[in-house]
């Protein structure tokens, strides 16, 4: 596949499909290619894609597989002109990755009302199978709830009873902190308070202030990316753990990790969708990842290959991209590959799957390059993620 320019955003575009009987099945992958979440997904999650669809065999129903990538700059109204572009008038039959809420929820949008399929395996509302599903979406990766259960109720339990969240002040922000609050209340915990700050923001001096003043011993960072790193490295220049204050990191990666350090992030317990050192499946794909790429994949780079895979296959066994025969095909079809071995897509959009509770290592316990994790508990996903009857998604009967 040849890698090229598009005039939408900073991107890298195949040749546009021709229109027709002949015309190939076209991906589209829309990330963050240079800004906050660029090390999230970027051009890791574009490898990822590529990889999928080399390992498919580059080919589908006797046709090629075309692929298609551009930046929306985290902005909705950008999202929502590229897919028109690409629905419209390029032939793009999926769209994959979306990094920001407020992208994926317009990108929804678009395809809903064109009947196309959107593959969300970056953003991480819980809305977007709430009260906002799709008939046309699935939810791939992790959402709000899931990560605010399993690290919000873990640290209760160990006695992190109060809590101040510093929030990114978009849908992702609000939704995690909703979640979470939500999950310390019922473990018995308070929430005291909580400052929100703008996306991509560098300075938290006076969000740290606040969690400072506010005596809370668990600080909830409810951000993501470039965000929590900065609020990780300033929270420890204003010596807020020396004061007995602790960080809860609900939405880290292991690209946050890398960026911090071990000596940095040490303690911090997280969850993650999946690690690259699980067992032998994650570490061959992470090994050829990282041939690619000089990196080991984030668990959103890692649901890039999964997202693909799973729609090709579906492609394949219906005979068609038609967008409700390859849904239909890909919820009563379960997801067992190199990502999860105990995956389904439900009603509502979710791809429902264990999700892996994680301690930051200590500097002296790492054995190797990347090896940052202590497996603390797999939780099964009826108990991570959202009862489908709880969502508020009006396809649900």
């Amino acid at each position: 596949m040849a890698i090229g320019a598009t005039t939408l955003g900073a991107a890298f575009a195949a040749p546009a499909a021709a229109q027709g009987a002949d015309r190939p099945v076209k991906i589209g992958m829309m990330g963050d290619l240079a800004s906050v979440y660029s090390d999230i997904g970027g051009k890791g999650g574009i490898e990822a894609i590529k990889m999928a669809i080399e390992d498919f065999g580059g080919e589908v129903l006797g046709k090629k597989i075309a692929f298609v990538a551009a930046d929306s700059l985290n902005k909705p109204d950008q999202a929502s002109a590229i897919a028109r572009q690409w629905y419209d008038n390029d032939g793009v039959d999926v769209i994959l990755d979306l990094p920001t809420s407020a992208t994926a929820l317009a990108t929804m949008q678009i395809a809903n009302d064109r009947k196309k399929i959107v593959m969300v395996t970056g953003a991480g509302s819980s809305d977007i199978t709430g009260k906002h599903c799709s008939p046309y979406t699935a939810h791939w990766t992790w959402d709000t709830y899931a990560n605010g259960k399993t690290v919000g109720q873990a640290i209760v339990k160990e006695g992190g009873d109060t809590w101040f969240f510093i929030t990114a002040d978009y849908v992702f922000g609000h939704s995690l902190e909703r979640d979470t609050s939500e999950f310390v209340k019922a473990a018995g915990g308070k929430v005291l308070g909580s400052a929100r700050h703008p996306l991509n923001n560098q300075d938290f001096s006076s969000f740290l202030l606040q969690a400072q003043s506010s005596k809370a011993k668990i600080v909830g960072l409810a951000n993501g990316g470039g965000d929590t790193i900065n609020s990780i490295k300033q929270a420890a220049e204003f010596g807020l753990g020396q004061s007995g204050q602790k960080l809860a990191g609900l939405v880290m990666f292991i690209s946050d990790i890398h960026s911090l350090g071990l000596k940095t992030a040490q303690g911090l317990v997280i969850t993650e969708a999946w690690y690259w050192d699980k067992d032998e499946k994650t570490r061959e794909f992470a090994n050829r990842f990282f041939k690619r790429t000089g990196r080991m994949p984030t668990m959103n780079q890692a649901a890039n290959w999964s997202a693909v895979t799973h729609y090709l296959k579906a492609v394949k066994a219906v005979g068609s991209t038609d967008a409700d025969k390859v849904m239909a095909k890909m919820r009563e079809t379960p997801v067992k590959d190199m990502f999860t071995d105990n995956g389904v897509l439900r009603q509502d959009g979710r791809m429902v799957h264990s999700m892996l509770l994680l301690e930051v290592k200590k500097p002296e316990e790492s054995k190797k390059p990347w090896d940052y994790y202590k497996i603390i508990a797999e939780v099964p996903g009826d108990q991570a993620f959202r009862p489908l009857k709880d969502g508020g998604c009006p396809l649900v009967k």
